[in-house]
């Protein structure tokens, strides 16, 4: 007759009783995994059982629910086993599905404690490096301007229009072109200047064109006439029809593109756009494929070009695949760079080292690490959303109340032996 088997109840339901006040701790944890306790029966040689021990604390890694955040780097993983890889400043990973993140004066994406979330970082040439994940950090200084180097414009020309009466050509006078339009292109310093074109009827289906830079008249290869000066633009008439934009339509009105016309592969081209404000004199090529010559208003179908002044980064926005989004006050975007996940054969493997971390063991396996994405085992990403603690609320109370009839119960039996011991000594 002993205490063993009440005390060993007595200690199992503790631990019991602290998982459960642990989970119920953490119900409003993001990314908290809750966590259960295994039993078993010891015996050691006896018919008897000499009580219960803990076997093993397990934590349940099913996916908590996802809510929405007001913050850029807020990020979810849904849909996978996936964690994020973190990493300190001194190389040490650890592993979490607590997606809040916030940056710090380095540009890093971190956590509260400080562990740099780790990814793929951008080359030069703007596409994801791949390669070993790295802790990423993002640019904080501005995006450089570029310079225009490509416009792409589709036209309606009104084939019913007649030759002008009035010549030459003038940009002050519209009696002397048929149609005009107008795109913002941007140098190499990000100023902005307008590029006018002007359409002027030759003959059946034969067009010639002629454009101005902030009002200078350009020559006929679309280098400026003169360079700006204090005085203004020089007399609009000396602008010259450009030799590579004499436009040519078939009897369809479809624009033609091949030799021997000059607009051969629907572009022609300018150089030599020098504004006399500090920026490389600009090369560009306009693409004129898709204009046509119909019977209706002149029009313009489409119009872009690919040139920006500077910008600030403004906002941030993460992909289903991790890719970070940078969104300049310039109206640009572009990738920052890709978040890595990470997975385990058993990932309760993992050792917990609290602050919503765990780290790698040998009962874990190594470390399965990929990009996200829909359908895949690590799972994808949801910006601006936070998964929930996976903690039943409900059910911990009702386990909560169980183990207090548990200790209860072997607080009993302790009671019992104790009062047996009692009445043996008691004999006489």
């Amino acid at each position: 007759m002993g205490f063993a088997q009440g005390v060993s109840g007595l200690n199992a339901a503790a631990s019991n009783l602290d998982v459960i006040g642990n989970n119920i701790a953490n119900s409003g944890t993001v990314g908290f995994k809750s966590g259960s306790v295994q039993f078993s029966d010891v015996y050691a040689g006896s018919r008897a059982g000499l009580g219960t021990q803990v076997s093993g604390v397990f934590q349940n890694f099913a996916s908590g629910s996802v809510q929405t955040s007001t913050r850029a780097l807020d990020v979810a993983i849904v849909g996978g086993e996936g964690f994020f890889r973190l990493a300190s400043p001194g190389g040490e990973v650890a592993y979490s599905r607590n997606g809040q993140f916030d940056m710090d004066k380095d540009g890093f994406i971190v956590n509260a404690s400080g562990l740099r979330l780790t990814g793929y970082q951008v080359a030069a040439n703007g596409t994801i490096a791949g390669g070993s994940p790295t802790a990423l950090q993002l640019p904080t200084g501005a995006m450089p301007p570029a310079a225009t180097q490509s416009v792409t414009a589709q036209f309606i020309i009104d084939a019913r229009e007649t030759i002008p009466a009035t010549t030459p050509f003038d940009a002050n006078n519209s009696a002397s072109y048929n149609y005009s339009n107008t795109v913002t292109v941007f140098d190499s310093l990000g100023n902005s200047h307008e590029l006018s074109s002007f359409f002027v009827k030759t003959g059946v289906n034969a067009w010639d064109t002629y454009a101005t830079a902030d009002g200078y008249p350009l020559t006929a290869t679309g280098a400026m006439v003169a360079p700006p000066t204090a005085a203004g633009p020089p007399l609009a008439a000396n602008s010259v029809a450009l030799t590579s934009g004499q436009l040519g339509f078939d009897g369809n009105g479809l624009l033609i593109t091949a030799a021997p016309t000059t607009l051969v592969g629907g572009k022609m081209s300018l150089t030599g756009l020098d504004f006399a404000n500090g920026s490389n004199p600009m090369t560009l090529t306009v693409d004129l494929t898709g204009t046509t010559q119909v019977g209706t208003p002149s029009d313009v179908k489409k119009l872009t070009q690919d040139g920006y002044k500077a910008g600030q980064l403004s906002s941030f926005a993460i992909n289903q695949d991790g890719s970070i989004m940078g969104k300049y006050s310039n109206e640009q975007s572009k990738v920052l760079g890709q978040v890595v996940l990470s997975s385990f054969v058993n990932p309760n493997g993992l050792e917990p080292k609290g602050d919503n971390v765990w780290a790698e063991t040998a009962a874990s396996g190594q470390p399965l690490t990929g990009t996200p994405g829909a359908g895949t085992k690590l799972g994808a990403l949801i910006g601006g959303a936070l998964e929930s603690s996976n903690v039943d609320l409900t059910a911990e109370l009702v386990n909560l109340i169980i183990a207090q009839r548990t200790y209860q119960a072997n607080a009993q039996t302790v009671k019992t032996q104790d009062q047996v011991v009692q009445a043996l000594m008691n004999m006489r």
